[in-house]
């Protein structure tokens, strides 16, 4: 085996492990190094602040694939060991403790990290971020002892692990400084209904509020302090504030970076044969009427789709992804799922009533579908899916109408 011509991916996430599997299906046979630097074999993120809070899921139920995976695909797992630095010309990474894995193609999936609050007590016991096992077995067992809660961040890891802890029992404080949830993940017709429905499920819902200083008592946290002086009791705080790439040994490297490191649609970067793939690529994206023109897409679904992308290049057949990009977050009994990305200058239509829960919005640009969200509605999402990526034209009262049947009024695709 020619290790000039191997393969080693920094980052044993969930792109990192994509990349080597998808790579060893398309028929790279040189060898694969996957680095992490969790000692846990690579597991699954989601039920972190889902299903692992609420004991739905077992930590013995994430792993992304067997140990017999790695064995019978030659993926040569080096796990509790941390990337210090990258040489890009000479494709070589060196690790803790000195040693250097060179390779003829390296890929950083090296994800992004939770950012910190800066006020002061940030460091009290019982504050903690949700970004690895270990992170929400902290926050599990802290629950298991505690009344209160505030949570502060109103994004979709924050609402996640709200709606997690107050399955539990838990009272919970939501607190954004931003004048809505979600403000960055969705537009105001869907951030109110999410606000309602974690109201009407007991939570206490702050926007608009920041936060001035934590408080404590013999080092752990007691409350909140908020900007306009009221204090927010509890036993412990949850940080959903947003995360920060992990483009560091990037940009020591001389990679070009920009919130993320800059990858094209197949996840070069502006160094030969550096790879950028998941969370902390910062991708370009298919053109499109509005869409920008790169993003940092953090999500199972960009993962995959980027790391498929990446695996056709390693074998000389490039297939940029073109799929629509999709998300989904849990919240209670919610499932909400979302297909493309919604502007605020696009045309909102409900179809369904989101009083019962059971709905989705549609919308559109320029009489094109764009982008839809679902509420509880598996299969109309799929449907959405596809109508977004064919080019689907309805009217508003098309899409309002749900005895209109979408499926059968669109587009026959055109053959390649």
């Amino acid at each position: 085996m020619d290790r000039a011509k191997s393969l080693v991916i920094v980052g044993a996430s969930y792109a990192g492990v994509q990349l080597a599997a998808a790579a060893r299906e398309l028929g790279f046979e040189e060898r694969i190094v996957l680095i992490g630097d969790e000692t846990h074999p690579p597991y699954q993120r989601p039920p972190l602040s889902k299903g692992l809070l609420t004991g739905k899921t077992t930590s013995d139920q994430l792993a992304l694939r067997g140990p017999a995976f790695y064995e019978e695909n030659r993926i040569e797992l080096m796990l509790g060991r941390r990337a210090q630095s990258l040489d890009a010309a000479a494709l070589a990474v060196r690790l803790d403790g000195g040693e250097v894995v060179e390779g003829g193609w390296v890929a950083l999936a090296t994800g992004a990290r939770c950012r910190s609050l800066s006020v002061p007590s940030h460091d009290l016991e019982g504050v903690f971020s949700l970004r690895t096992l270990d992170d929400a077995q902290r926050i599990a067992a802290a629950a298991a002892k505690a009344r209160r809660a505030c949570v502060i961040g109103g994004g979709f890891i924050g609402l996640e692990v709200a709606s997690a802890l107050r399955a539990l029992g838990v009272e919970v404080t939501v607190i954004e400084s931003q004048p809505r949830l979600l403000m960055r993940g969705l537009p105001p017709t869907m951030s109110a209904w999410v606000d309602q429905a974690h109201r009407q499920r007991g939570i206490e819902v702050l926007n608009e509020r920041a936060v001035r200083e934590l408080r404590g008592a013999q080092g752990r946290v007691t409350g909140v302090v908020l900007g306009d002086g009221r204090t927010v009791e509890c036993d412990m705080v949850v940080l959903g504030i947003g995360v920060v790439p992990n483009d560091e040994i990037a940009a020591q490297a001389g990679l070009a970076v920009d919130a993320g490191i800059l990858a094209d649609r197949v996840g070069r970067t502006s160094a030969p044969r550096v790879l950028a793939i998941g969370d902390v690529a910062h991708m370009e994206l298919p053109p499109g009427p509005g869409t920008p023109r790169r993003m940092r897409l953090e999500s199972i679904q960009a993962a995959n789709d980027g790391a498929r992308a990446a695996a056709s290049l390693l074998v000389g057949r490039e297939q940029p992804s073109q799929a629509v990009p999709w998300f989904w977050t849990e919240q209670f009994d919610l499932k909400l799922q979302m297909a493309g990305l919604a502007l605020a200058s696009d045309v909102a239509v409900v179809r369904g009533d989101m009083a019962s829960d059971r709905f989705s919005v549609f919308y559109l640009r320029d009489g094109v579908v764009a982008a839809a969200h679902s509420v509880n509605k598996p299969a109309e999402h799929m449907q959405n899916r596809k109508l977004i990526a064919q080019g689907a034209r309805f009217s508003p009262a098309q899409l309002a109408d749900e005895s209109f049947d979408l499926k059968a009024s669109a587009p026959i695709p055109k053959t390649p």
